[in-house]
């Protein structure tokens, strides 16, 4: 479980740069998933684009911001992933988000991710 727990803030860096660098490169996808009720879709998306990008990078240097930030900003996006849950099924959505399997499970997925991000603390931190 210790190496899990150190290693686990570094994969969720890796994947908020990742996601986060897509969020610029092709942001229709995650328009798409995003709550109807939201306008300016494109700024919401190019905005959480940023914060993946800077939580990221903060993860992977171990800043003691990094962690609290990148779980308020996985709860942040949680209702996204409702969304794109709903609407799974119905040709709404682009690709593999369409699929009920896959929506749905990301949805729990949240989870996991927010102890990764959690377990981010620096050594000096932790009990």
């Amino acid at each position: 479980m210790k190496t899990l727990r150190k290693v686990a803030p570094y994969a969720l860096g890796g994947l908020f740069l990742g996601s986060g660098v897509l969020h610029f490169a092709a942001p229709r996808p995650f328009e798409a998933i995003m709550p109807r009720s939201l306008p300016a879709r494109r700024a919401w998306v190019y905005g959480s684009g940023v914060a993946e990008i800077a939580c990221g990078l903060g993860l992977l240097t171990r800043r003691r911001w990094a962690g609290p930030a990148s779980a308020g900003l996985l709860l942040a996006v949680w209702p996204a992933n409702v969304r794109m849950a709903l609407d799974s099924g119905t040709g709404r959505l682009p690709g593999l988000a369409d699929n009920r399997a896959v929506a749905w499970g990301r949805v729990p997925l949240q989870i996991p991710l927010i102890w990764a991000a959690l377990q981010s603390r620096p050594a000096d931190d932790r009990p």
